[in-house]
């Protein structure tokens, strides 16, 4: 526990979900590989080359793509056994106090992984940190706008079940708010654009599943601990909007990009 931050999220919480998800991610490898593709596109636009990289969070997408590229990988995360699957040297981090040491990297990539951090601004100035003169850091995280179907059915079917509601899909900041972050942290050049995904289930259950396969289930510290009623989730599920008969779910990351002077 950090004294004087605010905690929300519950951060043993998110180490224990994503470690079960260690043992979990088939179902959602294709998933993260082509989400971790869109963001290190952003590696093309630059000729910079890279040696020693740190990956935050990867989960087996990121590490192999850099080291054909030539980094040297550090594979991190909040779960060990996440961290040990990852590709790279690994290592288990609490992302509020990191273990890195100033000018270690020349590029570090966090891939969905930071919007589980309660302290960001402090977490991304120790990475700017880490970095070395002329490094980059290059993330992604969901902002705004990602899970809002499944948030609004959740709030409504618990509602009308119970008459009131708890938080059971974890708050994101805005898009306009990520570059900010990024030059309050000391970035130069700080850049952040949107990529909006739409995922489609035959079956809303597997929209649950694949969230829990990929270690992003409710972490909230103020959630809930009570068993939640049992028609509540096939309540909002039955609720969310279809297209062609499915169901539909938002992803909307925020790629970051900055630079170390």
């Amino acid at each position: 526990m950090h004294e004087g931050l605010s905690q929300i999220f519950d951060a043993g919480s998110v180490r224990r979900q994503r470690a079960r998800a260690a043992g979990r991610l088939g179902p959602v490898a294709g998933v993260l590989d082509d989400l971790a593709a869109r963001l290190l596109d952003r590696l093309d636009d630059t000729k910079a080359k890279f040696g020693p990289a740190l990956e935050i969070g990867g989960r087996g997408a990121v590490a192999a793509a850099l080291a054909r590229r030539g980094c040297q990988v550090v594979s991190a995360d909040f779960s060990a056994e996440l961290a040990a699957g990852a590709g790279g040297l690994a290592v288990a981090i609490d992302a509020e106090a990191l273990p890195f040491g100033a000018e270690k990297f020349d590029l570090i990539v966090a891939h969905l992984s930071l919007h589980w951090v309660n302290d960001l601004p402090g977490a991304l100035l120790q990475l700017r940190r880490a970095l070395r003169p002329a490094g980059l850091f290059l993330a992604s995280m969901p902002v705004l706008g990602t899970l809002a179907e499944l948030r609004t059915a959740l709030l409504e079917a618990e509602a009308a079940l119970t008459g009131g509601a708890s938080p059971r899909v974890s708050p994101f900041p805005e898009l306009r708010d990520c570059a900010g972050l990024l030059q309050r942290a000391g970035f130069a050049l700080p850049v952040a654009d949107i990529e909006a995904i739409e995922f489609l289930y035959a079956n809303p259950l597997d929209l649950l599943h694949d969230l829990r396969a990929a270690g992003e289930t409710n972490a909230v510290t103020a959630r809930s601990r009570k068993i939640p009623p049992r028609e509540l989730f096939a309540l909002a599920l039955s609720n969310l909007p279809k297209r062609d008969g499915r169901v539909v779910a938002t992803l909307r990351m925020a790629i970051m990009t900055g630079w170390n002077t």
